[in-house]
């Protein structure tokens, strides 16, 4: 039966509509498919393998209390003996020192103001030899400057001067103590109490663990960092005087104070510079308690030569090592690598651990940023970047038209 002109006619519009429909999908299909951005690679992690750890055999002296601990490092690194607070002698005088230098700063090369000596303060020194003290001259009407002054407080260890010292900054005994009660608590040092500037008085006390703290502190003053490793100190009129640290110079020692008193004994609060591959450690100690300074003094010797061991390096990366490798839907692949050579120094058997923050990747040319990963070691955390080892490239024409949702990010 023929078709009628409606009929036709109804079948021509169709097929006009649909080559229109398949002109136009077909127009949005191929640059749809072919421009459109490609879904993004996620990071498959690999798992860490931590260095191996060693562990630091310390060689404490078996008295008293000692600690020790490293500038960089938080905290302290180990600790043996009683953790009471003890007597800490003349080590006072660092603190007296720093909370002086807190009312009373100077920047390194400024030698700060003249002062001179009263009557007052040459009375200071019959005082403390009838305390048994150790004492300088102090002549009415000479002068030193503060950063003189502060030398002979630490370097001669002079009680008279320590004294002088605290009523110079703060005008009385009263104000000296608030100032320093004040400090000790901005510092956390919690466990250390001071009753007068010199450390005569056995109540002048303290922990080893805080006395580490403290030496730290003290390092951090490049203007008592450089006092406490000056061999001697000579004015006119006032004496010459050699360091009371016998250490000063010996296996790295250059510093900090000592400590004597005929109720507790001899004391040391030290620190000691030594390298480890290519870095240099600071390490800080402190030792209460000795029976003499020379047997005081052997111990320290051991103790730093048994601390030393105890640092070893360890590698955290090597140039190019892949922490996470990228896959895309058509087959690519490229690594994350760290970019460059990283090592760390540990104590003892510091955990090292790692966690990599990788970011999405599309399309990117070798060498292009791929996170970061970040070791741990112990309480200090380090930062590589990381980059890809090879380019990923487009999937081409062919393989996106015949892959049309799998890489677009519309299905991501």
């Amino acid at each position: 039966m023929p078709l009628t002109r409606r009929q036709v006619y109804r079948r021509r519009r169709l097929l006009v509509f649909g080559a229109v429909a398949l002109v136009v999908a077909t127009g949005l299909y191929l640059p749809f498919t072919l421009l459109a951005p490609v879904q993004a690679a996620d990071a498959a992690v690999h798992e860490f393998s931590a260095p191996a750890a060693t562990s630091a055999a310390v060689t404490w002296p078996g008295y008293g209390a000692s600690a020790l601990g490293a500038v960089g490092y938080t905290g302290v690194l180990a600790a043996s003996g009683s953790t009471d607070a003890l007597p800490i002698a003349s080590i006072s005088k660092v603190v007296t020192t720093l909370v002086v230098l807190d009312a009373k700063p100077l920047a390194v090369g400024d030698n700060g103001p003249d002062v001179t000596f009263t009557a007052a303060d040459a009375a200071l020194y019959g005082k403390y030899v009838a305390l048994k003290g150790k004492v300088a001259g102090m002549p009415v009407g000479s002068h030193l400057s503060q950063l003189d002054f502060m030398r002979v407080v630490l370097v001669v260890s002079a009680n008279n001067y320590a004294d002088a010292l605290s009523t110079w900054a703060f005008g009385s005994s009263a104000a000296y103590l608030a100032a320093t009660g004040a400090w000790l608590a901005k510092h956390g040092l919690d466990h250390t109490t001071v009753l007068e500037p010199t450390g005569i008085d056995p109540g002048n006390t303290s922990t080893a663990s805080d006395l580490v703290a403290l030496g730290k502190l003290a390092l951090a003053n490049p203007v008592v960092a450089s006092i406490v490793r000056t061999p001697s100190v000579s004015y006119p009129g006032i004496g010459t005087y050699t360091n009371t640290n016998e250490l000063l110079g010996v296996d790295g020692i250059d510093g900090i104070k000592t400590g004597t008193l005929d109720s507790a004994g001899a004391m040391l609060l030290f620190a000691a510079d030594f390298t480890v591959g290519t870095d240099t450690i600071t390490l800080v100690g402190a030792v209460l308690g000795g029976k003499d300074h020379d047997s005081l003094n052997v111990a320290v010797r051991s103790l730093l030569q048994s601390a030393e061991t105890g640092f070893h390096q360890v590698t955290l990366t090597t140039k190019g090592q892949p922490f996470a490798t990228y896959t895309t839907p058509w087959g690519a692949s490229a690594a994350a690598v760290a970019e460059t050579a990283n090592t760390a120094i540990a104590w003892g058997a510091t955990p090292v651990t790692a966690v990599v923050d990788s970011v999405q990747v599309h399309l990117a040319k070798r060498g292009s940023a791929a996170g970061t990963v970040v070791f741990t070691v112990g309480e200090r955390s380090i930062r590589v970047p990381l980059e890809l080892d090879s380019t990923i490239s487009d999937p081409g024409p062919w393989w996106r038209l015949g892959h049309p949702l799998e890489a677009l990010d519309i299905a991501a």
